[in-house]
């Protein structure tokens, strides 16, 4: 039987549409990339559209240095109405009279939003409580306490539409943060409540939305566009060689500073490895070759 071609390594951004979940983009990706081994870095809400970056193949083991990345999206909040769900797929649950809310108002709440903060995670996320993911549980109509968890919001600004309930926002914030959670603690800060609409994931990290693709058109990047973000290093043949066997090295060998990860490429550009400190020493976390 002749043996299977391998698939493609690599990193692809998907402009991810409105109506599938993550996983829906995963397994229709896999068809389409023609190989199983693909993974995304962070999920984004059904509803939602935009950047979804995917590992493919070896490039799947990567998607641990891309989850962490901070995030940018851009929305619609609307004053007025909290929702189940903190977005328009809910129902909506209470109804406030905030014709009185002004420009000022507005911004003096956002501005309280901005920078490092605590939010309560919804129970439409993925946050696992006793075992049990989040939505898991408000499926079946159950609701747990959550504790709070520190988030940063860099940057949270906001324009005025023509109608005065609904504002649009820009928002760049790290990873973990809620969108949907800080449009409903706006509603609150402001004496009333609201509900996002119109989520879009415009950044994950340096994967800007200029960078996606249909879903139907993929472009496989090099699994070295996976971590970019890292201090990166070139090795000649003898160490790569090294490298490909995974062996722990000494800084000075491997030629690097600092913290770490780093990236590690041989002398043609392809990545080789992501190593990280250990001890005085170094250590592989991927290897990509051998």
């Amino acid at each position: 039987m002749a043996e299977r071609p391998a698939g493609p390594d690599g990193i692809v951004v998907v402009d991810k549409p409105s109506g599938w979940t993550s996983h829906d983009v995963v397994a229709r990706s896999r068809k389409v990339l023609g190989t199983r081994k693909v993974g995304h870095s962070g999920t984004l809400d059904p509803d939602a559209t935009g950047v979804l970056v995917l590992g493919v193949g070896r490039a799947t083991r990567l998607l641990r240095f891309l989850t962490l990345l901070p995030k940018r999206y851009t929305a619609t909040i609307v004053l007025g109405a909290e929702t189940s769900t903190l977005d328009a797929a809910g129902e909506v649950t209470a109804v406030h009279d905030m014709s009185g809310v002004d420009r000022d108002d507005v911004l003096r709440a956002v501005a309280g939003l901005t920078g490092d903060i605590e939010q309560v995670p919804p129970m439409v996320s993925a946050v696992k409580v006793g075992g049990r993911r989040l939505h898991e549980i408000a499926r079946e109509g159950g609701e747990v306490e959550r504790a709070p968890r520190s988030v940063t919001v860099h940057r949270f600004d906001v324009a005025p539409t023509d109608d005065p309930l609904r504002w649009r926002a820009d928002v760049e914030c790290s990873s973990g943060t809620y969108v949907r959670t800080l449009a409903a603690d706006l509603g609150t800060a402001l004496g009333g409540g609201a509900h996002l609409t119109d989520l879009r994931r415009l950044a994950v990290g340096s994967f800007t939305i200029a960078e996606a693709r249909d879903l139907e058109d993929p472009e496989v990047l090099p699994p070295s566009a996976g971590v970019r973000h890292l201090d990166g290093i070139a090795v000649d043949e003898a160490l790569a060689v090294d490298i490909g066997h995974g062996k722990v090295l000494d800084r000075e060998r491997l030629g690097v500073e600092g913290d770490g990860p780093w990236a590690v490429h041989g002398s043609d550009g392809s990545l080789l490895a992501v190593y990280e400190p250990h001890g005085r020493r170094t250590k592989p976390t991927v290897v990509l070759v051998g």
